[in-house]
Protein backbone atom coordinates (compact mmCIF):
# COMPACT_ATOMS: atom_id res chain seq x y z
CA UNK A 1 0.00 0.00 0.00
CA UNK A 2 1.31 3.28 -1.43
CA UNK A 3 1.27 6.32 1.20
CA UNK A 4 -1.32 7.94 -0.36
CA UNK A 5 -3.54 5.01 -0.30
CA UNK A 6 -2.52 4.74 3.22
CA UNK A 7 -3.75 8.25 4.08
CA UNK A 8 -6.79 7.49 2.22
CA UNK A 9 -7.89 4.72 4.38
CA UNK A 10 -6.76 6.66 7.49
CA UNK A 11 -9.19 9.82 6.37
CA UNK A 12 -11.54 7.06 5.77
CA UNK A 13 -12.25 6.51 9.22
CA UNK A 14 -13.07 10.44 10.27
CA UNK A 15 -15.43 10.30 7.05
CA UNK A 16 -18.88 10.04 8.94
CA UNK A 17 -17.89 12.95 11.36
CA UNK A 18 -17.41 15.26 8.32
CA UNK A 19 -21.02 13.61 7.13
CA UNK A 20 -22.60 15.25 10.37
CA UNK A 21 -20.86 18.42 10.48
CA UNK A 22 -22.27 19.42 6.82
CA UNK A 23 -25.16 18.02 7.65
CA UNK A 24 -25.53 20.01 10.59
CA UNK A 25 -24.17 23.41 8.84
CA UNK A 26 -26.67 22.66 5.88
CA UNK A 27 -29.83 22.27 8.75
CA UNK A 28 -28.74 25.44 10.43
CA UNK A 29 -28.25 27.39 7.09
CA UNK A 30 -30.98 26.06 5.47
CA UNK A 31 -33.31 27.21 8.26
CA UNK A 32 -32.35 30.63 8.53
CA UNK A 33 -32.20 30.69 5.31
CA UNK A 34 -36.06 29.26 4.55
CA UNK A 35 -36.93 31.50 7.58
CA UNK A 36 -36.20 34.75 5.88
CA UNK A 37 -38.18 33.92 3.02
CA UNK A 38 -41.15 32.51 4.46
CA UNK A 39 -41.67 34.94 7.92
CA UNK A 40 -44.16 37.57 7.97
CA UNK A 41 -42.74 41.28 7.37
CA UNK A 42 -45.08 43.38 8.75
CA UNK A 43 -43.00 45.96 11.16
CA UNK A 44 -45.28 48.89 13.04
CA UNK A 45 -43.98 51.10 15.82
CA UNK A 46 -45.06 48.81 18.76
CA UNK A 47 -43.03 46.00 16.92
CA UNK A 48 -40.37 48.01 16.84
CA UNK A 49 -40.03 49.94 19.39
CA UNK A 50 -37.41 49.38 22.43
CA UNK A 51 -38.75 47.38 25.75
CA UNK A 52 -37.36 46.22 29.03
CA UNK A 53 -38.63 42.93 29.75
CA UNK A 54 -42.16 43.39 28.49
CA UNK A 55 -42.29 47.01 30.10
CA UNK A 56 -40.97 50.44 28.69
CA UNK A 57 -37.83 51.34 29.80
CA UNK A 58 -36.96 53.93 32.60
CA UNK A 59 -33.37 55.16 31.88
CA UNK A 60 -30.85 54.83 29.64
CA UNK A 61 -29.35 51.10 28.99
CA UNK A 62 -26.00 51.83 29.00
CA UNK A 63 -25.84 53.20 32.94
CA UNK A 64 -22.53 51.79 34.92
CA UNK A 65 -23.23 49.30 37.37
CA UNK A 66 -22.38 49.91 40.67
CA UNK A 67 -19.30 48.28 41.69
CA UNK A 68 -20.71 46.93 44.55
CA UNK A 69 -22.52 44.13 41.97
CA UNK A 70 -19.13 43.49 40.21
CA UNK A 71 -17.36 42.18 43.66
CA UNK A 72 -20.59 40.31 44.34
CA UNK A 73 -19.81 38.51 40.57
CA UNK A 74 -16.23 37.73 41.47
CA UNK A 75 -17.03 36.43 45.32
CA UNK A 76 -19.55 34.20 43.62
CA UNK A 77 -16.92 33.35 41.01
CA UNK A 78 -14.41 32.14 43.58
CA UNK A 79 -16.79 30.40 45.90
CA UNK A 80 -18.02 28.47 43.08
CA UNK A 81 -14.56 27.47 42.08
CA UNK A 82 -13.55 26.67 45.47
CA UNK A 83 -16.72 24.49 44.89
CA UNK A 84 -15.04 22.98 41.67
CA UNK A 85 -12.02 22.03 43.30
CA UNK A 86 -14.10 19.38 45.56
CA UNK A 87 -15.00 17.12 43.26
CA UNK A 88 -11.78 15.66 42.41
CA UNK A 89 -10.59 16.11 46.21
CA UNK A 90 -13.70 13.87 46.58
CA UNK A 91 -13.09 11.51 43.67
CA UNK A 92 -9.51 10.47 45.56
CA UNK A 93 -9.96 10.95 48.54
CA UNK A 94 -9.35 7.30 49.16
CA UNK A 95 -5.82 7.50 47.42
CA UNK A 96 -4.31 10.76 49.16
CA UNK A 97 -5.20 10.04 52.51
CA UNK A 98 -4.79 12.29 55.81
CA UNK A 99 -2.18 14.45 54.19
CA UNK A 100 -5.29 15.68 51.52
CA UNK A 101 -7.74 15.72 54.33
CA UNK A 102 -5.24 18.29 56.08
CA UNK A 103 -4.54 19.66 52.91
CA UNK A 104 -8.34 20.42 51.86
CA UNK A 105 -9.05 21.56 55.27
CA UNK A 106 -6.36 24.09 55.10
CA UNK A 107 -8.24 25.04 51.90
CA UNK A 108 -11.52 25.43 53.31
CA UNK A 109 -10.55 27.19 55.98
CA UNK A 110 -8.77 30.30 53.97
CA UNK A 111 -11.81 30.41 51.77
CA UNK A 112 -13.92 30.49 55.19
CA UNK A 113 -11.48 34.10 56.03
CA UNK A 114 -12.30 35.25 53.11
CA UNK A 115 -15.82 34.74 53.44
CA UNK A 116 -15.92 36.48 56.77
CA UNK A 117 -13.27 39.11 55.94
CA UNK A 118 -16.11 40.01 53.04
CA UNK A 119 -19.44 39.69 55.52
CA UNK A 120 -17.67 41.92 58.01
CA UNK A 121 -16.62 44.35 54.97
CA UNK A 122 -20.20 44.99 53.97
CA UNK A 123 -19.05 43.27 50.58
CA UNK A 124 -22.06 40.80 50.28
CA UNK A 125 -24.71 43.90 51.35
CA UNK A 126 -26.95 44.28 48.00
CA UNK A 127 -28.09 47.89 48.98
Amino acid sequence: MSGTEHLLYYLSDYFPILVFIAVAFAFGAGTLILSHFVQPKLPDAEKLSVYECGSEPFSDARMPFPVRYYIIAMLFVIFDIEILFLYPWAVAFDKIGMIGMAEMVIFIALFVVGYIYAWKKGALEWD
